[in-house]
């Protein structure tokens, strides 16, 4: 991977107010726009990650899970399962835009399993604008997927015993 300087520094979060750091050895993306505490975002780009053309700047939430983009569409099947890379979808809290991040190095996998884990319940509003953009939802069908990519395994993160 490139070791490209961020377009932009350091941010606080618009949601939590956490500092966020945008050092790319930190994080393992160039652009970097979303918390990786709350994963909230901001709507920065217009046509593409990095080119901080958006007027909007609101604050997005993160909506759902889906797969890297491949040469045309948001997932690629196979034997009607995703594989790639997950992603994170956000939404624009004033626009309604929706956008597609990749999940950083340092983001909070408890937090983007949460984040799955809601958007099994997303609002028919959100699921079709989704459809709209081409993105598919990851479902609970793909909750062994979001487990590998989080975790290496595909068996549930037994809780931490202290005792």
């Amino acid at each position: 991977m490139r070791t490209l300087p961020a377009s932009f520094g350091d941010f606080r979060c618009a949601h939590c107010r956490m500092i966020v750091s945008s050092a790319h050895v930190l994080s393992g993306v160039n652009n970097r726009n979303h918390c990786p505490y709350c994963l909230w975002s901001c709507h920065l780009d217009l046509f593409s990650a990095g080119d901080r053309l958006s007027a909007c700047k609101a604050p997005m939430t993160p909506v759902g899970l889906t797969m890297k983009k491949g040469r045309n569409k948001y997932q690629r099947l196979e034997n009607h399962r995703p594989r790639g890379e997950l992603m994170l979808i956000h939404e624009c809290t004033d626009c309604q835009t929706l956008s597609i991040n990749r999940i950083a190095a340092d983001d909070d996998s408890a937090s983007v399993l949460a984040v799955f884990e809601n958007s099994l319940t997303l609002t028919p509003r959100i699921q079709a604008r989704c459809r709209e953009y081409g993105i598919l939802i990851l479902n609970s069908a793909d909750h062994e997927i979001v487990q590998v990519q989080l975790y290496g395994c595909c068996a549930e993160i037994p809780a931490l015993s202290w005792t």
